[in-house]
């Protein structure tokens, strides 16, 4: 009688199986290398679309919406920082409330210097091409300032309006002497404001043109403002009194008023509103 029975596997066969095993564990560890890469790449891809969408927000921020500002001169002291010797204010400025209205007196504003403000302003980039290169790159994202002359000053006089200053009356809009509560005497470094009350030259008086504003700094004494601007009239300049020529020489055009001032927001000790007050209301 003859019967079958189950034997061991041969040496062979023993051998096929584990090759399969070691085929099949080659092939998991490539598979889970792929989904790794893949995984990588993947996350990569991600994040560089974050970086895309966030330096895109922040560009469409800072054009039109709010930009920071690095106040570099006292001109606006003591409202705002910007003395030599002590770290310059950083202010955040709207870009839209002006979108929908226009400047008022007594509104700090950031603008352009018309052309005939910008004698004497010197390039903030390096002479350096690729170096210059750089810093227009970063300037379009925000990263670094344009390369113009941007000013910060306050608003008083609008579109329609006349200023003027004469040592009888002092600083007045249409004939009514102004109360600025935003000057320091002690700032400007007047010892008797009754022999001095306008913190200058005389001047005027000068219609501000529809579309332009009148702009002065809050340190009188030390900014180069709408007065240092205007046009004279030879003849009224030999009396003293300036400011009586071509008012757009002086004035400052809306279209290139860039945003309101709204809050210092370094140094953190310095932490607050910049007050619009106007002075025609005081």
């Amino acid at each position: 009688m003859t019967g079958t029975a189950d034997s061991p596997d041969s040496p062979s066969e023993q051998a096929l199986d584990t090759d399969d095993a070691r085929t099949t564990d080659e092939a998991d560890e490539v598979e889970e290398a792929a989904d790794k890469s893949k995984r990588r790449r993947g996350a990569l891809r991600e994040g560089v679309i974050l970086v895309v969408v966030a330096v895109g927000l922040y560009y469409l921020m800072l054009t039109f919406v709010a930009r920071p500002y690095l106040i570099p001169s006292e001109s606006m002291e003591p409202t705002l920082h910007g003395c030599s010797g002590c770290t310059g204010d950083r202010i955040m400025v709207d870009k839209v409330t002006y979108d929908f209205s226009q400047p008022k007196p007594g509104d700090v504003v950031v603008f352009k210097g018309p052309p005939n403000w910008n004698i004497g302003y010197k390039s903030i980039r390096s002479d350096n091409a690729a170096v210059r290169a750089v810093q227009n790159a970063l300037s379009f994202i925000g990263f670094v300032p344009p390369d113009e002359n941007d000013l910060v000053k306050r608003v008083i006089a609008t579109g329609g309006q006349t200023v003027e200053c004469r040592q009888a009356t002092g600083l007045t809009v249409d004939g009514k002497p102004l109360e600025e509560p935003y000057l320091n005497l002690e700032t400007m470094n007047v010892p008797d404001p009754s022999k001095y009350r306008c913190l200058g030259f005389e001047f005027g008086p000068v219609k501000v043109p529809d579309g332009r504003v009148w702009v002065m700094g809050d340190n009188r004494t030390h900014s180069a403002d709408s007065r240092l601007h205007c046009a004279d009239n030879p003849a009224d300049f030999q009396s003293g009194i300036r400011c009586t020529g071509d008012p757009n020489a002086g004035t400052v055009p809306l279209d290139n008023v860039i945003g309101k001032a709204r809050f210092i927001a370094w140094p953190p000790g310095r932490w607050g509103l910049v007050r619009a007050v106007d002075p025609q209301t005081q």
